[in-house]
C-alpha cells in the first residue's frame, strides 16, 4: 500500500511562486502515470500535470508554461514547481500514483493565490 503526503501549499500572490512536494511511503517501481490534479471549490477535480512511466509529459493548457513537473527518485519525491500564479490556481492539488490496477492519491494541500 504505497502513501503519498503532499506538502508545499499555502498563499501565494499572483505572480508568484510555489512549490509543491509530494512523498511515496515506498519507492514506486512501476507506474502508468503519476502527477498532481487539483479541484476548485464547486468543479470537478481536474489534470495539471502528469508523467508516464516512459518519461511522457502533459500538461493542462492552463498551466504550460506556468508550472513544472518533476520527480527525485532517490527521494521518492515528486515536485511541482507553480511559477507566475494566478487567482484562477486557486484549488486543492492532489497527487495521484496510477499504476494500472489501482490508483493512490495523496490527501490534497490547499493552495490560495490572491490577486
Amino acid at each position: 500500500q504505497v502513501q503519498l503526503v503532499e506538502s508545499g501549499g499555502g498563499l501565494g500572490q499572483a505572480g508568484g511562486s510555489l512549490t509543491l512536494s509530494c512523498a511515496a511511503s515506498q519507492r514506486i517501481l512501476g507506474f502508468n502515470y503519476m502527477g498532481w490534479y487539483r479541484q476548485a471549490p464547486g468543479e470537478e477535480r481536474e489534470l495539471v500535470a502528469r508523467i508516464t512511466y516512459g518519461g511522457i509529459m502533459n500538461y493542462a493548457d492552463s498551466v504550460k508554461g506556468r508550472f513544472t513537473l518533476s520527480r527525485d527518485n532517490a527521494k521518492n519525491t515528486m515536485y511541482l514547481q507553480m511559477n507566475s500564479l494566478k487567482p484562477e490556481d486557486t484549488a486543492v492539488y492532489y497527487c495521484n500514483v496510477d499504476i494500472g490496477w489501482k490508483a493512490y492519491w495523496g490527501q490534497g494541500t490547499q493552495v490560495t493565490v490572491s490577486s
